[in-house]
């Protein structure tokens, strides 16, 4: 599976992002479009604590792709 960081445009609910202070986090819920949410922050591998961040406080959507099987001719 491929990571891809994008520019923010419409953040919703379960969206991973990455924070501008390089850690990621999960919204579990959107407070107010564009402004205010509720996230679950990635401290270690497993471990979360969960916190209101801004929009302001986010560097990048990120949206994880899955490599398509290559084709059989």
């Amino acid at each position: 599976m491929l990571r891809r960081e994008r520019v923010i445009n419409v953040i919703k609910q379960y969206d991973k992002v990455k924070l501008k202070n390089g850690k990621f986090a999960i919204i579990v819920e959107v407070l107010e479009p564009q402004k205010a949410y509720i996230a679950d922050i990635e401290l270690s591998e497993g471990d979360y604590t969960t916190e209101s961040i801004e929009y302001s406080d986010i560097a990048a959507l990120i949206v994880e792709v899955e490599q398509p099987i290559k084709q059989v001719i």
